[in-house]
């Protein structure tokens, strides 16, 4: 990919900063349409909010109750087509609110079914009332106390990272090209119009001048530094609001449902999600001065999430028994004026500045696609590209497959799982874990990170490539030598690098350990 961008003397159709969902969702979108393709990422790909997410894809209930009916149309819609065209990362969990008082059944019940009815074609299942037998049977640790029953509803889940790598590839199978640990440093303009970007290879130092037709924002939390780039005197627009999340073990919510707090004290709805063999609970809504790359928990967050948790739960959680907390920064667009960021909408917004900068910010990962479309459309129209349609509601994301459970542990790579097993025919000790305690991954997976999927960091590896760092903080640490051995080998590095490495990855994971 390096030698790729090096080597172009041509002007790209387009350019795209921000390896994040709406960054790599353009880039899909644009490479299909048969546009030259360019995406620049000053970390890794997803390194910011878009791997820190609650793994969900869905309408939106709680909008609903904010009266954002197109909004939750809209994303139940694009919930229907990621399940369609990545079922090796996505699929529909069985989610149960549960009644305590008389007017719950009522209140939620008329909401879930109009939720069902907006989903039309593209609808998981119909929700349903629950007994109290039946509530318990499925939420075994659920508070019995007070319990009336409860609401079943069915929404999609994925895993956040994963799909980001291959949506990557997915751009790069059809030839666009996406560099990680590229930072751009100018904005290179022409007679007061944006003509290209200068960046910087993070690993080498090496700067880059490239070209393009049209250059696209697509930075998420970081969108007002872009923007200042471009131009000093420009407003912010991103009011940047931190959302946490806890990982527990699944002892805490036995079983495969998912469940639902209705209302927590602060307003908001709250998730306890079966995922990967755990159990994640979020998420918060806390207003931020800045966005930063590693935002940190807060301590009256974490607070936050296991007192609501208790109120729902027979055996109760507490600090002790948070495996990770971690935090994720949304690119919400709104005044800056404006405290109350739980009540800023989801939706996202493009707009074209003086230069002819394209700038996409807001949105959620569920609707990743749409918004990729919509910017592509904005982007073609200022480059003036010739008009092509967008073809990526039926597109397949790299690595579809619709049986990933016959794949056993290596469902999640869909269609690239037997190019992981083929490794261990190459050499049979790449089938062991990279740690005792991390028995569900092994060496093949770090070999196949690097040749395939651009890893090159133990952090890339451990909280992206996997979810090793999410899962277990504290395992990941004792994890990462092994995993550093085994990429250094691979990317031709020594024994400095490898303890660089597994320093700095072992800094940044006691951040996501609770005390």
């Amino acid at each position: 990919m390096v030698s790729r961008a090096r080597a172009s003397a041509d002007t790209w159709d387009l350019i795209i900063i921000g390896g994040g969902a709406s960054g790599l969702g353009t880039a899909v979108d644009a490479t299909l349409r048969g546009y030259r393709t360019l995406l620049l990422e000053q970390h890794d790909f997803a390194k910011g909010t878009s791997s820190r997410s609650t793994k969900m894809a869905h309408g939106g209930v709680r909008y609903l109750q904010q009266g954002n009916v197109p909004l939750v149309r809209e994303a139940l819609r694009e919930r229907g087509i990621m399940l369609r065209n990545a079922p090796h990362l996505a699929h529909r969990v069985a989610f149960i609110v549960p009644r305590y008082q008389w007017w719950e059944l009522p209140y939620y019940g008329t909401g879930l079914k109009l939720y069902d009815m907006l989903a039309g074609r593209l609808g998981l299942g119909r929700s349903r009332i629950l007994s109290v037998r039946a509530t318990q049977s499925v939420l075994p640790n659920v508070e019995t106390r007070g319990l009336r029953g409860g609401i079943l509803f069915y929404d999609g889940q994925f895993d956040d990272a994963r799909l980001a790598i291959n949506l990557a590839r997915t751009a790069a199978d059809n030839g666009g090209v996406l560099l990680n640990y590229t930072r751009v440093t100018t904005l290179v303009k022409s007679q007061g119009r944006i003509s290209g970007v200068k960046a910087r290879d993070e690993e080498t130092g090496e700067e880059l001048e490239l070209h393009a037709k049209v250059v696209v924002n697509a930075t998420g939390p970081f969108s007002d530094s872009v923007l200042q780039m471009d131009d000093p005197a420009t407003a912010r627009i991103i009011s940047p609001s931190q959302g946490v999340h806890l990982v527990l073990d699944r002892a805490f919510l036995p079983g495969n449902a998912a469940l639902m707090v209705p209302r927590t004290s602060d307003g908001r709805v709250l998730f306890a999600v079966p995922w990967h063999k755990k159990l994640i609970v979020g998420t918060t809504d806390t207003p931020v001065e800045k966005a930063v790359l590693e935002p940190r928990p807060l301590e009256e967050e974490v607070d936050f999430i296991l007192g609501n948790l208790a109120r729902y739960l027979s055996r109760d959680a507490g600090r002790k028994d948070v495996l990770c907390a971690y935090a994720g920064v949304r690119p919400l667009v709104a005044p800056s004026s404006t405290a109350n960021t739980a009540a800023v909408s989801r939706d996202e917004t493009i707009f074209v500045s003086g230069s002819g900068l394209v700038t996409v910010a807001g949105g959620k990962w569920t609707t990743y696609r749409n918004m990729a479309e919509k910017t592509v459309n904005k982007a073609a129209a200022v480059a003036g590209l010739p008009a092509r349609p967008c073809v990526t509601e039926e597109t397949h994301v790299h690595g579809y497959h619709t049986n990933p459970t016959e794949l056993g542990e290596l469902w999640y790579y869909g269609a690239d799982a037997p190019m992981v097993e083929a490794l261990l025919r190459e050499d049979p000790e790449l089938g062991k874990p990279i740690h005792p305690l991390v028995p569900d991954v092994i060496a093949a997976q770090v070999v196949f990170a690097v040749r395939e999927e651009m890893a090159r960091s133990v952090e890339d590896f451990l909280a992206r490539r996997t979810r090793t760092l999410l899962l277990d903080a504290r395992r990941s640490i004792d994890a990462a030598p092994r995993v550093a051995e085994i990429m250094a080998r691979e990317l031709g590095k020594d024994s400095t690098w490898c303890a660089r490495q597994v320093e700095a990855y072992s800094e940044q994971a006691r951040g996501y350990i609770v005390s």
